[in-house]
């Protein structure tokens, strides 16, 4: 009983009719239904089974073959539940469903009916069985004569597991025996299949018994388990719940997909926080649209053919070779991933080649060749080389992000469907370590320097004299001395064969690591270190090993030793991996000047971007200023009105926005100027 108001009147009934023997509370497990949660009544009842354990070594064999995303759940959790397999009762009491194609008769004869084809030779009735609804109530209606009495046969009023349709699930879908024998053997086993570890008792298992006891192996290779999503408190997500994301409204199917696969591999928990969809739509997202967006429009500006706009590779650029050594690479590598099943490696390389290769380095390297006013073989390169890694990169996600892929895939190419075309293939041709290594020199002394700045409360757009590099990468840096100028907006690059004179090196004891080694001797090791020459120095800071004569030849590495750095005065340097940047931070009145101008360029820029101004649109530019500004307009005056396409630069007194230039109160405002 499950009405506790009917258990009150069952008992004042007996105790009535002088049949009540005791009336106790008694706590105790009590089955409930796992989604409304209502107590349930469980009794035992005759049903159908498929003798599972007769094949259950078969079974066992294949599963061995499968291979298992992580391998764990196949070896230890899904094997061990085969080992104690039991036989697998099919059939459920159910009002409606699937039917099991079993009719018996009085006299104790069964029938198991095999086809459409049969039945339709075997019913009584006078129906076509393909037009008539073949599930339960419905098929109760149909009969058939006993082989064995001649009496009227029924079929059993029991439906099949819904498992048993899942586990057919591969034959089923081509209709197979009975259809499409060629596809499915074509076809059969499938490469991989993935869902929740739940699933180990019920899909992979149903899928593995009933296509090895029809086909005597395994109906697929490969199978990705993921594990459950959780709330943020670590909760099962459930509909019944209430609490599944709501962020698919707000950012859509693609970024939810995106985000889950980044924040973990598939195979573990992921406690869901709304904040990385944000973070990934920041991080990949938007520097991808970005990018795409910047193409398009000075494509569209320019009148670009993708077809006729072709550069041969050996003509490109060498920062275009670059950026297709970066892509063919990540092509490898993604590929690589995704045969692993590590969608997690996957996602987490494309966002670093979109975010920190292709939008943050290339794009802005060379938005100045497409701005550039002629169609030469420059601008025609970066051009094809930004649209083919463009389209590339629209095939790589598609598997993950169908919806943004298509669009930009479509765009770009005017072509049907991403879905309908081959994977990527990386092309080794295009793969060159040499520019690799130099790019990635630059970008990380160019780091160094910028996070010199940084440490020194210096802007980037404050221009500095000249810039201090070790001489032995003078040979791999000589044709990027531009690059590195424009990047660290300096004035020189000088290349110097002893950097410390420019800097002072103290080199002091790690005690942790050398305290128990030395003991009392530590002293005199700490002296010896003072003692040290340039060489042995240097040979420390490249992980080299030295040798010292303390109570006998000791061995000294790196770990050993506390290396200090500190710049002489008027300099500032900065360290990272052997790699040392030498800034001279000392401002003239015209490097202060220029910092002034480029202060003055940028909030220009941001005004016409406030005031929705198109890229080519020319401007009037009205300032008011102080005397230090009036030097900066006089001095830079070109420059500033070629960045910023200005027509007309002239002050005024009535403007109202003050603006901040590095400490000078400036006003300024811009129109647009008519044609």
């Amino acid at each position: 009983v499950t009405d506790p108001n009917l258990e009150i009147e069952i008992i004042k009934w007996l105790k009535e009719n002088d049949k009540l023997f005791k009336k106790i509370k008694i706590t105790h497990d009590y089955p409930h239904c796992w989604r409304c949660h209502s107590p349930l009544i469980c009794y035992p009842k005759p049903a159908w089974y498929i003798k599972t354990t007769a094949y259950k070594d078969k079974i066992i064999e294949e599963n061995k073959k499968i291979n298992w995303y992580p391998d764990y759940v196949g070896t230890k959790r899904f094997a061990n539940w085969l080992e104690n397999m039991i036989d697998w009762g099919i059939s459920r009491n159910r009002y409606w469903g699937c039917p099991l194609p079993v009719w018996t008769c009085s006299c104790g004869h069964i029938h198991v009916i095999g086809s459409l084809d049969e039945l339709q030779s075997l019913v009584i009735e006078d129906v076509d069985v393909r037009k008539i609804e073949l599930h339960r109530p419905y098929v109760d209606d149909l009969h058939i004569k006993c082989s064995e009495c001649g009496k009227t046969m029924e079929r059993v009023k029991d439906v099949l597991d819904v498992w048993f349709d899942s586990g057919s699930m591969p034959y089923a879908q081509f209709h197979y025996p009975f259809e499409n024998k060629e596809l499915f053997e074509n076809q059969f086993p499938a490469d991989f299949i993935a869902e929740g570890l739940d699933q180990t008792r019920g899909w992979f298992y149903v899928l593995l018994v009933i296509s090895t006891i029809i086909s005597g192996k395994s109906s697929f290779k490969n199978v990705v388990v993921n594990d459950m999503v959780l709330d943020g408190f670590g909760k099962k997500m459930s509909k019944s719940t209430g609490n599944v994301v709501k962020e698919l409204s707000e950012y859509g199917a693609d970024i939810v997909r995106w985000y889950m696969l980044s924040a973990s591999p598939v195979w573990t928990p992921l406690k869901y926080d709304s904040k990385g969809c944000k973070e990934v739509h920041s991080k990949f997202f938007n520097p991808f649209k970005n990018t795409y967006t910047f193409f398009q429009t000075y494509a569209n500006i320019d009148g670009i053919d993708t077809d006729t706009c072709f550069v041969n590779y050996k003509d490109r650029e060498e920062i275009d070779k670059w950026l297709l050594s970066k892509y063919n690479k990540l092509v490898k590598n993604v590929t690589d991933a995704y045969e692993a099943y590590d969608l997690n490696q996957v996602v987490k390389q494309v966002t670093s080649f979109v975010s920190d290769d292709l939008s943050n380095w290339y794009i802005r390297r060379n938005r100045n060749r497409f701005w550039g006013s002629e169609l030469d073989n420059s601008k025609k390169s970066v051009y094809i080389t930004t649209y083919e890694v463009l389209v590339g990169l629209s095939k790589l996600i598609a598997p993950i992000t169908p919806f943004i892929s298509e669009e930009l895939y479509r765009n770009l190419t005017g072509n049907e469907s991403v879905h309908f075309e081959s994977y990527p293939v990386c092309n080794p041709k295009y793969i060159n370590e040499a520019i690799e290594n130099k790019i990635s020199l630059v970008r990380d002394l160019i780091s160094i320097g910028r996070y010199v700045r940084e440490e020194n409360k210096i802007k980037v757009r404050q221009p500095l004299s000249k810039i201090l590099l070790d001489g032995k990468n003078s040979k791999v840096l000589e044709d990027v001395k531009d690059l590195i100028k424009e990047e660290l907006n300096v004035k020189e690059v000088i290349f110097v064969s002893d950097l410390n004179e420019y800097m002072n090196l103290s080199v002091k004891p790690n005690f942790k690591e050398v305290g128990k080694i030395f003991g009392s001797l530590i002293k005199e090791f700490q002296n010896k270190l003072e003692e040290l020459s340039t060489e042995d120095i240097n040979k420390l800071q490249k992980g080299e090993v030295i040798t010292m004569d303390i109570d006998g030849v000791k061995e000294i590495t790196p770990s050993m030793v506390d290396i200090r750095i500190s710049s002489k005065e008027g300099y500032n340097v900065g360290m990272e991996n052997n790699n040392f940047v030498i800034l001279d931070t000392t401002l003239t009145c015209e490097l202060t000047l220029e910092g002034i101008a480029r202060e003055t360029i940028s909030k220009v820029q941001q005004l016409r971007k406030n005031k929705d101004f198109n890229v080519a649109d020319r401007i009037n530019l009205y300032y008011k200023g102080d005397e230090d500004f009036n030097k900066t307009i006089d001095m830079f005056k070109e420059y500033i009105m070629s960045e910023t396409l200005t027509v007309n630069l002239e002050e005024r007194d009535n403007l109202t926005q003050a603006y901040d230039l590095n400490g000078h109160t400036v006003y300024i405002d811009v129109e647009r100027k008519e044609a």
